[in-house]
């Protein structure tokens, strides 16, 4: 009879190779651990509505309908047709007054977003047609974004009253230049188009990391870690059935805020389907390897989850060009947002929903998810280990 030869090195006679029978025999045993755990449906499904939606109906960049005084200086006929104007303006929600003194306090206190001044001679110099009439705007400097919007509005408005005067008396109106806008890819120029598909990214930050921070911690926490090292578990499958139930989870997120940004908050969806999933799950390997990271190294749910939050929410929201323009940060902290997958994932995204199957800037996108999501699995498996010292 044969002996057995012995075993290499290192090497267990227990520990055969890879087992796909294992890995199947793990994910269904994840998979009823997440039945029976309602926290990962609740992440899956219920924070990713309510997320989206805070986003969506919380946050907007529109600036319609702001409230702005408009001081009557002057009641002449010209002046009345001004206001009137004002007052059918589709951006602005007037506040009347004769004199600045009665309002001024109101921008103050930010219940005024500025004060177009109407002054006593504006009728006079209108009629006589010497000289320019002029108006006065008073803006909040300290809201620069809104103090810009107020001072187009008013040049808006009083251009659209030039026009409207010059047709009304049947003369020629001309202006030096004139500017015909286009929009292309968001026509209605609505922030929601722009800020949900990015918003998305965010939320399947969140999402991912989060699914997968608590798994390898818990098994540690609840003791149930050391029966499975004692079984002939390979870490690769280890890793597989902590991921694969979790990306089919968080897929179903993704489904969910794609329907709930097309059917309900009407955001349009031009890309293709296919490239949407092939992205979201170079982005998801990202997501979810730095959730298993943190819940392998810190073994307790509470440190991973708080570590999850913070690794992935803080960046995806700052550092990914969703809110601030990375053009305009500072040269180091550029250079940290190219090792944000967010970045990527957003660019992706807001394509997709807007413009299209756009390759040029879809592909290269999808090449650096593609190395992220390699270094962060890689990662998590180096630093995995079969032992109960860690």
């Amino acid at each position: 009879m044969t002996p057995t030869p012995p075993a290499p090195a290192g090497a267990s006679p227990s520990s055969p190779g890879f087992s796909f029978r294992r890995l199947a025999a793990l994910c269904v045993k994840e998979t009823r651990q997440i039945v029976r755990d309602p926290s990962s449906l609740l992440i899956a499904i219920v924070l990713p509505v309510v997320l989206l939606f805070i986003f969506g109906f919380g946050i907007s960049l529109d600036t319609n309908r702001l409230a702005v005084g408009v001081v009557m200086e002057d009641r002449g006929v010209e002046a009345v047709r001004l206001a009137a104007a004002a007052a059918g303006s589709p951006y602005i929600e007037p506040v009347f007054a004769d004199t600045l003194a009665e309002i001024s306090e109101k921008l103050t206190r930010g219940e005024l977003r500025g004060i177009i001044v109407i002054p006593q001679d504006f009728t006079a110099k209108v009629q006589a047609g010497g000289g320019e009439a002029s108006l006065q705007v008073l803006t909040d400097g300290s809201e620069p974004n809104t103090a810009n919007f107020v001072a187009s509005y008013a040049r808006g408005l009083y251009e659209s009253w030039l026009a409207a005067r010059a047709d009304a008396y049947g003369v020629p109106f001309s202006e030096a230049i004139s500017i015909e806008p286009r929009y292309w890819f968001n026509p209605a120029t609505i922030s929601r188009n722009y800020l949900i598909p990015g918003s998305i990214s965010v939320v399947m930050t969140i999402i991912g990391a989060l699914l997968t921070s608590l798994v390898v911690a818990r098994e540690w926490e609840r003791g149930t870690m050391e029966a499975l090292l004692a079984t002939p578990m390979r870490r690769a499958e280890l890793l597989l059935s902590k991921s694969l139930p979790y990306y089919v989870l968080a897929m179903l997120a993704m489904a969910i805020c794609v329907l709930i940004a097309v059917f309900i908050m009407n955001v349009p969806f031009r890309g293709s389907i296919a490239i949407l999933l092939l992205s979201t799950s170079l982005f998801l390997g990202s997501a979810l390897g730095l959730g298993l990271l943190l819940s392998t190294t810190t073994r307790n749910q509470f440190n991973a989850a708080q570590g999850a939050l913070n690794a992935a929410f803080l960046p995806s929201a700052l550092l990914s060009g969703l809110i601030f323009e990375i053009a305009s940060m500072p040269a180091a902290v550029q250079a940290v947002t190219y090792l944000v997958p967010a970045r990527y994932f957003v660019k992706i995204m807001q394509t997709l929903f807007q413009a299209g199957d756009v390759w040029a800037i879809l592909l290269p996108n999808m090449l650096f998810l593609l190395v992220s999501s390699i270094f962060w699995l890689g990662l998590t498996t180096w630093r995995t280990r079969r032992r109960l010292d860690g």
